[in-house]
C-alpha cells in the first residue's frame, strides 16, 4: 500500500513538500525508515543517536509497543468522534491528565492539537475571562507558529511575520544570568537578589502597561530553545505574587518542558507554583500522535459557565492521540521515567561540566533533568558568542556537520548546543553522544581568541 523504495524517498520528498522553517531550494534532510529506543536509522542504514527527542518530543523514546498497540485497538474501536461528543477515551484522558497537574488543582482540560494552538487557546481563555487583551512573555521565548502564538513568541522567529500578527502582547526580559543586562558589572550577586530584580523589571512593566489591561502573563517555565534558562530560585513565586496581586492570569507554557523533561512531571513543579493554566503538548504523547492541552482552574472555566467559549477545533480530543496519551503516561510511571530523568540529569551535569573544563570554546554549561544547553563563545572574559544573535558561523555549521556525520543528531541555535535526549537514555548511551561532541568541540575551540 506504501511501498515506496528507500532511495526514491528523498527525491520525492524534495519534489512535493514544502518544507517549514527553511528556504525550500537549501533543504537538505535526513532521508529515515525507522527508529527504536534511542536511535534512528536513515535509508542507508546509517545509525543515529537521537540527541534531541527528534522535534524535544520523543520523551518515552523511539517504538514503545505499549503506546502503539493503544493507538492500533483505539483505531479499531473508535477512531474519531465529533468535537462536541462525549467518549471514554475522552473522560479518562481529561480526567488523567487533571490528576497529574501541580496538586491536581488544574481540573478542566481543553485538547488540542499541539503546542501552538495550545497556547492560542490559554491567550483566548485569559481573555475571555479576565475581559482584558494585553498578553505579556519574554523576549527569549519561542510559543508557536501559529498567528497568536508567534505573536507572543519573543525571539526573531516573530519578527518576520509583523506587523500583520496579533495584537496586544508586550514582552519583558528573561533572569538570564549568563547573559544578565543588570549585572553584567556585577556577577556575583545573590540568587535572591538577582531574582528580585528581574521581579522588579516585571512589575515595573505591568504598571507602565496598567495593570487593568493585562489578561495574562504566558511563560515557558524553563526556557527551551531560546538558552534552556532556568529560573533563579524566588522568581517563579515572584511571579506567581505579582499575578495575584494585579489580577493577572498565570500561564505556564510546558510544551517542551512538561512530561518529565526537567526530572518533575511539569518543570513548574520544582517552585512548586501552580499556574492558573498550564500549556502542554510534545511529551503528552511523545509524539507518537499529535495533541495538546490547556490544564486550567475551575474558576477560569467557570466563566464559561453561562456564554460560550467561542472557538474550536474539529479534530479536539482525538480519539487516536487521546489513546496515545494515556498509554504514554501509563508508560512513564510504570518505568519511572520522571525519576530516571531526574537521576539522569545529575549524570549529564557532571557531564557537561567535565566537557566546560576541557574546552575553552564553552562559556557555560546548564541543565535541569535531561534539559540541557551547552553555550560555545570565542572568549571567555567578553563572553563574545561563536555565533551572532539569530545567526549562524563557519565554526557552529562545521561542529553541526561533524556531529551529523559521526551519528549524533541535535539541535543548535545560534551559538548554543541543545541536549534533549529521550529519558530512557542511559548513562553508557549519554556517554557515547558525549565522546562524539568532544571531538566536534575540537572545531569551536579553534576560534577562541
Amino acid at each position: 500500500m506504501f511501498d515506496l523504495p528507500d532511495n526514491e524517498i528523498l527525491p520525492l520528498s524534495k519534489e512535493h513538500v514544502f518544507w517549514t522553517w527553511s528556504a525550500q531550494a537549501k533543504v537538505s534532510p535526513i532521508a529515515i525508515k525507522k527508529a527504536k529506543g534511542v536511535y534512528f536509522w536513515d535509508v542507508n542504514d546509517k545509525k543515529y543517536l537521537d540527541f534531541n527527542s527528534m522535534t524535544m518530543c520523543v520523551n518515552i523514546g523511539h517504538g514503545d509497543e505499549r503506546v502503539i498497540k493503544a493507538m492500533q485497538e483505539q483505531a479499531a474501536e473508535l477512531p474519531y468522534a465529533a468535537p462536541g461528543m462525549a467518549t471514554k477515551i475522552r473522560a479518562l484522558a481529561s480526567k488523567l491528565v487533571a490528576e497529574i497537574t501541580p496538586h491536581g488543582a488544574l481540573t478542566k482540560v481543553l485538547f488540542t492539537l499541539g503546542g501552538a494552538d495550545a497556547n492560542e487557546n490559554a491567550i483566548k481563555i485569559a481573555r475571555g475571562y479576565t475581559r482584558r487583551h494585553k498578553i505579556l512573555s519574554r523576549y527569549r521565548s519561542y510559543h508557536g507558529a501559529t498567528a497568536g502564538a508567534m505573536a507572543a513568541t519573543g525571539d526573531p522567529r516573530r519578527v518576520a511575520w509583523e506587523p500583520n500578527s496579533m495584537t496586544g502582547v508586550v514582552h519583558f526580559l528573561d533572569p538570564y544570568r549568563y547573559r544578565s543586562t543588570f549585572h553584567r558589572t556585577n556577577p556575583d550577586i545573590s540568587e535572591a537578589e538577582f531574582a528580585r530584580d528581574y521581579l522588579n523589571h516585571l512589575e515595573e512593566i505591568i504598571l507602565y502597561e496598567g495593570p487593568d489591561s493585562i489578561a495574562g502573563i504566558l511563560m515557558e517555565s524553563v526556557t527551551g530553545t531560546n538558552g534552556i534558562i532556568i529560573p533563579p530560585q524566588g522568581y517563579m513565586q515572584g511571579v506567581r505574587a505579582l499575578c495575584d496581586k494585579y489580577g493577572i492570569v498565570m500561564i505556564a507554557d510546558e510544551v517542551m518542558s512538561g512530561f518529565g523533561r526537567t526530572g518533575k512531571m511539569f518543570a513548574i513543579e520544582h517552585w512548586d507554583v501552580v499556574p492558573d493554566i498550564m500549556t502542554m503538548a510534545k511529551g503528552l504523547t511523545s509524539a507518537y500522535a499529535p495533541l495538546g492541552a490547556v490544564a486550567m482552574k475551575p474558576e477560569i472555566a467557570a466563566a464559561f459557565d453561562e456564554h460560550a467559549f467561542e472557538s474550536g477545533l474539529t479534530y479536539t480530543s482525538h480519539p487516536i492521540s487521546l489513546a496515545a496519551a494515556i498509554a504514554n503516561i501509563e508508560a512513564m510511571k510504570q518505568d519511572k521515567m520522571v525519576e530516571h530523568s531526574a537521576s539522569m540529569g545529575l549524570v549529564l551535569r557532571k557531564m557537561l561540566t567535565d566537557l566546560g573544563e576541557a574546552h575553552p570554546s564553552i562559556g557555560e554549561v546548564r541543565n535541569i533533568g535531561l534539559f540541557g544547553i551547552i553555550e560555545l563563545v570565542r572568549d571567555r572574559k567578553t563572553k563574545e558568542p561563536m555565533a551572532p544573535w539569530n545567526g549562524s558561523s563557519p565554526e557552529m555549521a562545521a561542529f553541526k556537520k561533524y556531529c551529523t556525520d559521526h551519528g549524533l543528531f541535535l539541535y543548535t541555535h545560534w551559538h548554543t548546543v541543545l541536549i534533549i535526549p529521550p529519558l530512557i537514555i542511559t548513562e553508557e548511551e549519554l556517554k557515547e553522544g558525549m565522546d562524539i561532541l568532544d571531538k566536534a568541540l575540537e572545531i569551536t575551540d579553534k576560534a577562541v581568541k
